[in-house]
């Protein structure tokens, strides 16, 4: 069943204080209350100089007749659907993490130009998929590493469970489809992961950088699931060891899947 993201309305106040949108705080002002916010108040956000911009997205817009990723290359302008979670979610990534939206477009618009708007390669669909729900883990000890291409959930999230509380584990979430499922409390959320190994604080530059060079992202088998809701502080019910041996977004590795290594300096 497709997910519906509540009313604006209708949000408990508490969803936006627990992980994900915890860390979305700076946008407090776009996100809490009844009213949406105009899309003059979201672009307010860019740093001076910026060229891309929130454009309504209304049929006078779509009249052009350009693709979504080709209107933000050729010209700048973000279509954005208005009061909806999704599209907010959407401007928000593009405010934080721009360099990595600007090079998911061009390798987007690159892809359209080889094989025409119609066609979906199999990067185009890595490309949305980390687009709509990627997360980055740095991670800093080869181990753990080792649990997560095993699948052993349990030991990921179970036994090394102070690895998220103590820095060996760092996690960026950059998604925007994550963050409007994170409105419904409850929901199991998995991530669309790649993993990177040393500083957090040049990670998502370094994965920007990797993608603008057609390094990563040409298969969506090179992204690995993140069970997110395994984090300590993610799901109320993961305090519990028999979550971690029961919960349904933990999946079996499946035979012969393979996942590539870490990025590195």
């Amino acid at each position: 069943m497709r997910y519906v993201a509540p009313a604006r309305g209708s949000i408990d106040a508490d969803a936006f204080g627990r992980p994900p949108l915890a860390g979305w705080n700076e946008y407090a002002d776009l996100l809490h209350g009844p009213d949406w916010p105009e899309l003059v108040a979201i672009n307010a956000r860019w740093p001076p100089g910026t060229r891309e911009r929130f454009v309504a997205q209304t049929s006078a817009l779509l009249a052009d007749g350009r693709h979504y990723e080709q209107r933000i290359a050729e010209t700048g302008a973000i279509a954005t659907r208005e009061r909806n979670w999704h599209d907010l979610f959407n401007a928000l990534a593009w405010l934080r993490h721009a360099p990595l939206k600007r090079a998911l477009n061009a390798q987007q618009v690159a892809e359209i130009a080889r094989g025409g708007p119609k066609l979906r390669t199999r990067p185009q669909c890595a490309l949305t998929h980390f687009d709509e729900a990627g997360v980055i883990l740095v991670l800093r000890e080869p181990a753990l590493l080792a649990l997560w291409d095993a699948h052993d959930w349990h030991g990921l999230f179970w036994r090394h469970r102070e690895a998220w509380l103590d820095g060996s584990l760092e996690l960026v979430v950059f998604g925007h489809a994550l963050l409007e499922h994170a409105l419904a409390p409850g929901r199991l959320l998995v991530g669309k992961a790649i993993a990177v190994a040393g500083n957090a604080g040049l990670a998502c530059a370094r994965v920007a950088c990797a993608i603008a060079q057609g390094r990563l992202l040409r298969d969506p088998q090179e992204l690995r699931p993140l069970p997110l809701s395994g984090i300590p502080g993610w799901h109320e019910g993961n305090g519990s060891e028999a979550f971690h041996r029961t919960a349904a977004c933990y999946q079996p590795l499946r035979p012969g899947r393979t996942y590539p290594g870490p990025l590195t300096p």
